[in-house]
């Protein structure tokens, strides 16, 4: 779950639009133009957040080079509602389809954080042509990596889910808490980052968000993350305690030619403004092999 931003006006958030996806749904996306010719970045946000939740703090300045594109996730912010159980492959797909009906016709440089890594490497691994670059953080192959823990977080995951599929209980706890201590108002833009944080999470499909949880906790791309062919750069969170930061460097290591850099925090540093700096490098380092 991200943390929230502080209190104080943050950098500015893009508006963003809704895009309908023929034969999937309809999603939401950011888009920041970058200089005339410059490539796309496409960047993909992590567990429980959205497109602008989890990339306010990089859209200014990743976009003096380059076209930004962050859309909201299946399930996330007002990304595409779905009554089939949430997959991982399916948000990969959807980005893909979210491309093509933008008229992003050239490869991508994709950015992933937390559960954005996975869905970064099965869009290179699903739609190659679609990327020619990989930038992942707070990441890796798998999430739950013992096999104990492993039973136990999908275990719990898929009870959550399925009482949420049966009764709708989970999904509406959470909105209702949310909103009774800080109401929706009657349309007008939040004042303060840390309300539009909250306006953000609102949105969420609960169900979904359990069912990506569950997701996460089964997603293990160990068996084939080495045939990864393009240039690739992984941020390495030295203080996270969701994945820790031995196994984000084991990762980096099972994909060949990989270069690997840190960012001094924890699986929350996304809100915080040290942020930016460091994906920007990665992605320029991405783009200059990849050209």
């Amino acid at each position: 779950m991200p943390g929230l931003p502080p209190e104080e006006p943050g950098l500015p958030v893009p508006l963003g639009r809704r895009v309908k996806l023929r034969g999937r749904g309809t999603t939401f996306v950011r888009e920041v133009p970058g200089p005339p010719g410059a490539p796309t970045v496409l960047l993909l946000h992590g567990w429980m957040a959205s497109g602008g939740l989890n990339w306010f703090q990089v859209f200014q300045p990743l976009s003096a080079h380059y076209n930004v594109v962050a859309p909201d996730l299946r399930g996330h912010g007002r990304g595409i509602r779905s009554r089939r159980r949430f997959r991982l492959a399916e948000c990969a797909d959807d980005v893909a389809a979210l491309l093509e009906a933008i008229g992003e016709r050239n490869p991508v440089i994709a950015v992933g954080y937390s559960m954005g890594g996975p869905v970064a490497q099965l869009l290179w691994k699903r739609h190659p042509d679609r990327v020619r670059g990989l930038v992942i953080c707070a990441s890796g192959p798998s999430f739950v990596p013992a096999a104990r823990e492993r039973i136990v977080f999908t275990t719990f995951m898929s009870v959550a889910a399925g009482i949420t599929g049966a009764a709708g209980l989970v999904a509406h706890l959470p909105t209702q808490g949310v909103r009774r201590v800080y109401p929706a108002g009657n349309g007008q833009r939040a004042e303060t980052m840390r309300a539009w944080a909250w306006a953000e999470m609102r949105r969420h499909d609960w169900r979904q968000i359990l069912e990506a949880g569950h997701a996460i906790g089964t997603f293990d791309s160990r068996r084939w993350v080495r045939r990864i062919d393009v240039p690739t750069d992984v941020l390495v969170t030295e203080q996270d305690r969701a994945l820790p930061a031995r196994d984000q460097r084991r990762f980096a290591a099972s994909i060949p030619g990989a270069t690997v850099h840190t960012i001094e925090g924890g699986h929350t540093i996304c809100m915080r403004p040290e942020f930016g700096p460091p994906i920007v490098a990665a992605v320029r380092r991405v783009d200059r092999r990849s050209s």
